[in-house]
């Protein structure tokens, strides 16, 4: 349980909500039965090492809410009580969402990353209000909302999530305490207008790590997630710890050194976006593999990754300096540790 209010959730958030945020995605027994625990725990003591802050419980995979609640039990007592665990609102409908979050909420989740399903689709962005408010309402949690162009609200409005419509949530939702800026991506319109907008008032995040170290000469951002980084290392947590604390050409130097594998993250995430908006989360599972985590396939139905694009995201790593893993491609299926 947490130890807040909805109406002190704003202030919570702004003290606890620090660093760099990860991701988690499911790693499963090898019969796909259920849930690979002694991975969990392995993957969260890897973020822990490399210096993240916290991470997101990815349910955007053939996962049930019971089982999803499993694995945030698992975490929590992996992490400990100071590390973030986010809640993924990525269920089928609103119903399923407020009834998995509430499971997570007992099994440790302190957040919420709030989420629209594949089979909303809003005429009016008082619907998409009233779907914002309704997950919120169900929960004494901090919920970080998220403007991101894969929903298709931009054929309601230009902006997906115009500086009105947030002001309206802000204004009657209390515990949204954070907005995840990708309004208008590729780009930084979004994130440029909620921190012009509403940087007092909640947490502004800009997950994208490329756009994140180069905006913090500017702007002052206290926390990013969420976003497969992890499978940089520690270059991520190092490089934004560095640019909070005023050593901006430090981090910097770090951006750079790592460019071949923002490169190869962009060419393996782009095919599989473009006319699906769906994110492969087998991709992403198979680069954190390179760099020490748990790796191992999903469950059907999932993306594949062809070994040209591994190829790619390996070299990617060695060019960059960065750890990766030298075991042969074949082993990424099966995980690395046993069940």
């Amino acid at each position: 349980m947490v130890d807040y209010t909805k109406n002190e959730a704003r202030a919570w958030a702004r003290q606890h909500w620090q660093g760099a945020i990860a991701v988690t995605i499911p790693s499963y027994t090898p019969d796909f039965a259920g849930i690979n625990e002694n991975a969990i725990r392995h993957d969260i003591h890897k973020l822990r090492e490399l210096g993240f802050s916290g991470t997101l419980l990815v349910a955007e995979v053939a996962i049930s809410p019971e089982e999803n609640a499993r694995v945030t039990a698992v975490a929590r007592e992996a992490a400990g009580p100071d590390f973030q665990l986010f809640f993924h609102a990525a269920f089928n409908t609103l119903e399923e969402n407020i009834a998995a979050l509430r499971l997570a909420e007992k099994a440790g989740a302190d957040s919420v990353l709030l989420s629209y399903p594949t089979a909303f689709w809003p005429t009016t962005l008082e619907e998409v209000y009233d779907y914002t408010k309704a997950l919120a309402d169900s929960t004494p949690l901090g919920v970080m909302l998220f403007g991101l162009p894969a929903w298709g609200f931009e054929r309601i409005d230009n902006a997906g999530m115009p500086v009105r419509w947030v002001r309206h949530v802000l204004d009657t939702i209390p515990n949204i305490v954070a907005v995840k800026a990708e309004q208008g991506n590729p780009g930084i319109p979004g994130v440029m207008e909620m921190y012009h907008h509403f940087r007092d008032e909640v947490v502004i995040s800009c997950p994208i790590e490329g756009e994140t170290i180069p905006l913090m000469s500017v702007l002052d951002f206290q926390f990013s997630g969420t976003s497969n980084t992890n499978w940089m290392s520690d270059y991520f947590p190092k490089a934004f710890s560095l640019a909070r604390s005023g050593r901006f050409e430090e981090a910097m130097e770090l951006w750079w050194q790592v460019a071949p594998a923002r490169a190869a993250n962009t060419a393996i995430l782009t095919g599989s976006a473009i006319g699906t908006t769906v994110i492969n989360r087998t991709g992403w599972k198979y680069q954190e593999w390179l760099a020490g985590f748990n790796g191992g396939a999903l469950r059907a139905p999932a993306p594949r990754i062809p070994d040209r694009l591994m190829k790619q995201a390996r070299a990617a790593l060695v060019a960059s300096g960065l750890p990766v893993t030298d075991l042969p491609d074949s082993e990424f299926v099966k995980g690395r540790i046993k069940a």
